[in-house]
């Protein structure tokens, strides 16, 4: 898919993405570096594909960085930012696109820890390293953003409720965000083809995301929604802070 940023229109920015070695995220983040903005390229335990990222952005003239953190550990948290302020200065846009909770073996706590406490965290800590004005961005899915009042698959239930309540403890910090001027924006969507969730949503539930794509008529592949998350760091923030991909229809009521 073409690029949905103009070429230059991000030059003199500079950009994290978390969960960026892979999928959605490193879409996302190679959007950013082909308008011109400086990256950081967020991983947890996959170096070497990080790193080829980040190759691969040098070598078209760009500039970028692979630094890991677990967004779990506070203190790796805070050196991601520290490296990042080193390279490049302050941040002008933040994605929060890392997220999970259907591994198995993490604990039954895993999810809430990981899609609203840390989600808390990686925000506050990243205050300081936010210029005046720069844009955070939250990824999430349609499951998650409608939990309340649309019922998911059984097997998402606890990350879709984990991943809500990330969302609306993110919502509550916009005031605290607008005093400097930076903005906040949800960008939400349904089932996204070749994502690792709807891997493992496939394989815990055979045949689920043909089921969802029959039912939506069409799912979002990972170059596509990310196309939608990079605009979103770019475009005016709607008057809800909410950005929604795709059809919501069975989402939301007629």
């Amino acid at each position: 898919m073409s690029n949905p940023l103009a070429a230059g229109s991000l030059t003199g920015k500079t950009a994290l993405v978390t969960g960026s070695s892979r999928g959605i995220g490193a879409d996302t983040l190679g959007y950013f570096a082909e308008a011109g903005a400086s990256v950081v390229v967020n991983f947890r335990n996959k170096e070497a594909r990080a790193q080829k990222i980040v190759d691969g952005i040098k070598a078209n003239g760009g500039a970028a960085i692979a630094v890991g953190a677990d967004l779990t550990d506070t203190d790796s948290v805070k050196a991601m930012f520290e490296a990042a302020k080193a390279e490049f200065g302050a941040l002008d846009i933040l994605v929060m696109n890392a997220s999970g909770g259907m591994e198995a073996g993490l604990g039954a706590d895993y999810a809430m820890r990981l899609n609203r406490d840390s989600q808390v965290n990686l925000l506050n800590t990243a205050l300081p390293y936010l210029n005046d004005g720069a844009r955070v961005v939250f990824v999430t899915s349609h499951q998650a953003h409608f939990i309340r009042t649309t019922p998911t698959m059984p097997e998402y239930v606890p990350v879709a409720l984990s991943k809500r309540a990330g969302e609306d403890a993110l919502r509550d910090m916009i005031p605290t965000l607008a005093e400097r001027g930076i903005e906040f924006v949800v960008v939400s969507g349904d089932m996204i083809e070749g994502t690792i969730t709807a891997t493992l949503l496939e394989r815990a539930n055979p045949g689920a995301i043909e089921a969802r794509r029959e039912g939506a008529g069409k799912l979002y592949n990972v170059s596509e929604f990310a196309a939608e998350v990079a605009l979103a760091a770019v475009e005016p923030v709607p008057s809800d802070n909410t950005r929604l991909v795709g059809d919501t229809s069975d989402f939301i009521a007629e």
